[in-house]
């Protein structure tokens, strides 16, 4: 039964996931290819005069891209549950409700992980080659909070969507819009550095509005 729950999520998410990586690997590349080109024209130092003098990250480019990745992906996910009420029939499945809910959005955290670790991965593995350990670390240690703030977007959206009242739901958003407004706030390399173990128990306890959300559903709690 796992198995085919993990397969129909990839049903319903596969086409954006493809379209996700590739859009992220385009961008990522053009990045890089411009950092490149710096290097290229005016050496290395300019890159570690720019991190050290201006706070900046280089990468500011890509800032929001995890926070529109982790929204799209919970559309593409939850959507089709409430609007072809899938989630109604999901439920009555003779299966644990509870496992049930925790293995899709298990997955869509699974998926979105996968592929923000991808671009770290290829980001890390370019900045090293032109600046070393530590100012690599700090622009990697800054982008953290922006896979953060991707992956809260990704539990918020999901949540607001299986929240069957539309009062709770506005709410909702309204809530992710003000997180995501404190976790952009400031501008200035590692600034979120001190507080980093604190969001991540944050994000990950954002999952409990989702048990909420289709508790009420269960019970009937529609407007």
């Amino acid at each position: 039964m796992d198995k085919m729950i993990i397969y129909k999520e990839w049903i319903k998410t596969r086409g954006f996931l493809l379209g996700a990586l590739v859009v992220l690997t385009v961008l990522t590349a053009y990045t890089i290819l411009n950092l490149s080109k710096i290097v290229e024209l005016q050496g290395a130092d300019v890159l570690w005069s720019t991190l050290i003098m201006k706070d900046t990250v280089l990468i500011e480019s890509l800032r929001y891209l995890p926070v529109a990745v982790g929204c799209l992906l919970a559309v593409f996910q939850f959507f089709p549950e409430i609007t072809r009420k899938r989630l109604k029939l999901t439920l009555h499945l003779p299966y644990p409700q509870g496992k049930m809910i925790f293995m899709m959005y298990a997955y869509g955290i699974i998926a979105f992980l996968a592929i923000c670790s991808l671009q770290a991965a290829i980001l890390t593995l370019f900045l090293r080659k032109w600046l070393v350990a530590e100012l690599a670390g700090r622009v990697m240690r800054t982008a953290m909070v922006w896979y953060l703030a991707g992956l809260a977007a990704y539990l918020f959206t999901a949540s607001a969507l299986l929240e069957p009242t539309w009062k709770r739901g506005v709410f909702i958003l309204a809530v992710t819009l003000g997180v995501m407004y404190l976790l952009f706030l400031s501008p200035v390399p590692e600034a979120y550095n001190g507080f980093l173990p604190w969001l991540v128990i944050y994000v990950l306890g954002i999952q409990l509005l989702i048990y909420c959300g289709v508790s009420r559903f269960k019970e009937g709690l529609q407007d």
